[in-house]
């Protein structure tokens, strides 16, 4: 049995086929757009709050500016409320994120027998790349060798 929970792997919701995989990316694209700005957003307002909780501190909880705070609490509370419903989004489509601070989307499929992930991070034109499920993005390797970048073939067969 094992020690950590880690370890333990739930199935994936669906399998994907490239086709899928990129339909699924073109619909999330702008969802996962959303949930980068809005980790992005709520890095700064953590900071914003950190800092004047500091300054709260350091004065001796004289002058502490209500106003200010209480608009960046919102802010934050909105900021997460609408990052949580993007991730929702995303992984209710069968897709794992990977890496908010890149744009990074992970799609589980089969290629043969091997279970891996159609890898794909913002600013890519379209999924060209997989992994094994051990691997990460480091692992990352063409679907088709022959793909060069943008502009090379687009139909690989699966």
């Amino acid at each position: 049995m094992p020690d950590d929970d880690d370890d333990l792997q739930e199935p994936p919701l669906r399998w994907f086929t490239l086709r899928e995989a990129e339909e699924t990316r073109r619909e999330l694209e702008p969802v996962l757009i959303e949930a980068v700005e809005c980790r992005k957003r709520l890095v700064d307002l953590e900071a914003r709050l950190t800092a004047t909780t500091t300054r709260i501190m350091m004065m001796g909880g004289l002058l502490v500016p209500y106003e200010k705070l209480t608009q960046a609490r919102v802010e934050h509370r909105h900021a997460a409320q609408t990052l949580q419903a993007a991730l929702e989004r995303i992984g209710s489509a069968g897709c794992v994120v990977k890496d908010l601070d890149i744009g990074l989307l992970d799609f589980p499929a089969r290629i043969g027998r091997e279970e891996v992930y159609l890898c794909w991070k913002l600013g890519e034109d379209r999924i060209r790349y997989y992994h094994r499920q051990d691997e990460g993005f480091a692992g990352r390797k063409p679907l088709d060798p022959r793909d060069l970048g943008p502009g090379g073939p687009r139909d690989i067969a699966h």
